[in-house]
């Protein structure tokens, strides 16, 4: 009885680690996709595990990259985020969303001027992309610039984007 549920044991972990390995990157990417909310990853970890999955097989996919920064992101690790969008960036030049998600990681670190670089690049890759001018306002206002920050967060208002807006009339920052 023994001999036969070792033998269960083993031919399952071969099933399963025999599997994982006829998956193709589309398929680790899906199961990646099935933890994001619509704002971040319900589980990072086992998102960059697919993530990493998924490049081992593509190893030159920039969406994937960008998409293991925001994992990273969501763990609070924003040098990792910049490693992993900057790769992005070196496969896909022209890639706003990796500017700007490496824009969003450089602004927690509080390096502001890196921030503002990498937000500019989207406003200049997708002019009418209402994150970037909205989280460029941001970090003006966070630097005390207030002219540059209400215009920026005006713009983004006017894209659709509105809460910051809102709170910095709130707070007496824009009128």
């Amino acid at each position: 009885m023994r001999k036969f549920i070792t033998f269960l044991f083993i031919a399952s972990i071969l099933i399963c680690a025999c599997s994982d390995g006829n998956k193709t990157a589309a398929e680790w990417l899906k199961m990646e996709q099935a933890l994001w909310d619509g704002r971040q990853y319900t589980d990072p970890e086992k998102a960059l595990e697919y993530l990493d999955k998924a490049l081992k097989i593509e190893p030159n996919n920039p969406e994937t990259y960008n998409k293991k920064g925001t994992a990273y992101y969501n763990m609070g690790q924003y040098e990792r985020t910049i490693e992993m969008t900057t790769e992005s960036i070196r496969l896909m030049p022209n890639y706003y969303l990796a500017y700007n998600n490496r824009g969003n990681a450089y602004a927690n670190l509080r390096q502001f001027p890196n921030a503002i670089e990498n937000y500019n690049r989207v406003i200049q890759l997708k002019p009418n992309f209402a994150d970037a001018y909205n989280s460029r306002g941001t970090v003006y206002l966070l630097q005390g610039n207030q002219q540059l920050g209400c215009l920026d967060v005006q713009k983004a208002c006017s894209l659709g984007m509105c809460n910051t807006m809102q709170e910095a009339k709130i707070k007496g920052y824009c009128k």
